[in-house]
């Protein structure tokens, strides 16, 4: 078990562009590929352990995998081929989730597994959405629980009202409606991230967002290639943005970032706390990407409400700085949080505690209240955002990160960084 050691160092001043790629683009990107008959380049993939197993997934489907300096060359078979072995998800929801969909109408047999946390995650939200338009999908209790067996089969046209807003239920629905057999709509009670429309608008599909509301119409040709620049991913650059947040006298610039607005929530809500942020659009292809720029101001105590699919993954590294904000800061309407890598609400709230701050968990949330954190050893239960996010917590004391060989998950170069603005060993 890795433990590592964060002390305060000073105040800072940080720019930099080796934040890592995106990773829920990069996901897509290896299994989106699939979908043409002609090679696709990629540019800046993550490499790192979750998106490494989607692409080696890939591979086992019968796609060739080319390396020339920064680009992945993805040449799809002309039939994708039944795998012989597990197919190895590693830690990622996102891919096991989207492979459902995605495998659930291909000619063959296929079996999806991961790491010991991700087995423990809940797979119903998808499996049983798609078991209603005729997916043969089974696993443990009853298909809750991953390895998660797919066979494939003819798929009928849905029309489905998510009871929860989230990019991989609908992603998945999305990517088994593809070769349905008629026009299918999906609606979320809230809007959550849309990487999966956009790419596959980009890539020819007749697929319409209309606030909540998508209407998907199938195709049986293949979709245009990918030839993408993974632009760099805003929800791992949110750990140094409240590092500069709440270090005075510090500043950050965060460049070629993601500026897509159902990924930048969280830095607005930073902004709303006080601190100084500037978004600065330098390209939009297939979406909108350029630099975030964030300084230092004195925080003050937020109510975290809204738009909660637009800060799953940011709101353990938010509650760092609720901790050095004045006042009290509420999270709610988040029991989402409870079904991630970790349980990031009781996660997050123990670890808070153990830094000394006053904390009140609910079912759907939790209450911070601000003050000075204290030297601590804390837990990342295995969780990558949750090891990161008080790694950021030991700039403003000691604090001792056990179990954090996650990390490699999402962010191999994270230490590198830190130990820049931070004491790190």
């Amino acid at each position: 078990m890795s433990v590592l050691k964060v002390s305060p160092k000073q105040e800072f001043v940080l720019e930099t562009e080796k934040i890592a790629s995106d990773k829920s683009i990069s996901h897509r990107c290896a299994i989106f590929s699939l979908l043409s008959d002609k090679p696709s380049y990629i540019r800046n993939f993550l490499n790192a352990e979750d998106t490494l197993c989607t692409l080696n997934i890939s591979k086992s489907l019968g796609a060739k995998v080319e390396r020339t300096d920064d680009t992945i060359t993805i040449t799809p078979p002309k039939v994708l081929k039944e795998p012989a072995s597990i197919l190895d998800c590693g830690n990622s929801g996102t891919a096991i989730r989207l492979l459902m969909g995605f495998l659930s109408s291909l000619d063959g047999f296929f079996v999806l597994h991961g790491d010991k946390y991700l087995a423990s995650r809940p797979m119903k939200r998808v499996a049983n959405p798609l078991r209603e338009i005729g997916a043969i999908i089974d696993g443990r209790d009853n298909g809750e629980l991953s390895p998660i067996s797919v066979r494939g089969s003819k798929l009928e046209p849905f029309n489905y009202d998510s009871p929860i807003a989230s990019a991989q239920v609908k992603s998945a629905l999305i990517l088994a409606g593809l070769r349905g057999k008629g026009v299918s709509t999906l609606n979320e009670p809230t809007l959550s991230r849309d990487h999966t429309e956009k790419m596959l608008r980009g890539m020819g599909v007749d697929i319409v967002s209309n606030g909540t509301k998508v209407t998907l119409t199938p195709t049986q040709k293949p979709l245009k290639p990918l030839d993408i620049t993974v632009p760099n991913d805003p929800s791992s650059g949110f750990f140094f943005a409240v590092a500069a947040a709440i270090i005075p006298n510090s500043k950050v610039i965060l460049k070629n970032m993601l500026l897509n607005p159902t990924r930048i929530e969280a830095y607005k809500v930073l902004q709303r706390m006080g601190a100084k942020v500037e978004f600065v659009e330098k390209e939009n292809i297939y979406d909108s990407v350029g630099d975030i720029i964030v300084e230092y101001a004195s925080l003050t105590a937020v109510t975290v409400e809204d738009n909660i699919a637009w800060l799953i993954d940011e709101l353990p590294a938010l509650s760092i700085a609720f901790g050095c904000a004045k006042g009290k800061s509420l999270v709610k309407n988040a029991k989402e949080l409870r079904v991630k890598e970790s349980d990031r609400i009781s996660s997050v709230v123990e670890n808070l505690r153990k830094c000394a701050l006053h904390v009140e968990e609910f079912e759907d949330g939790y209450e911070v209240t601000g003050g000075e954190f204290k030297s601590a050893t804390v837990d990342s239960f295995g969780d990558h955002r949750v090891a990161m996010s008080f790694a950021i917590a030991g700039l403003k004391a000691p604090v001792h990160v056990t179990d954090t060989e996650c990390i490699q998950t999402s962010f191999p170069n994270f230490i590198d960084l830190l130990s820049q603005i931070g004491n790190v060993n």
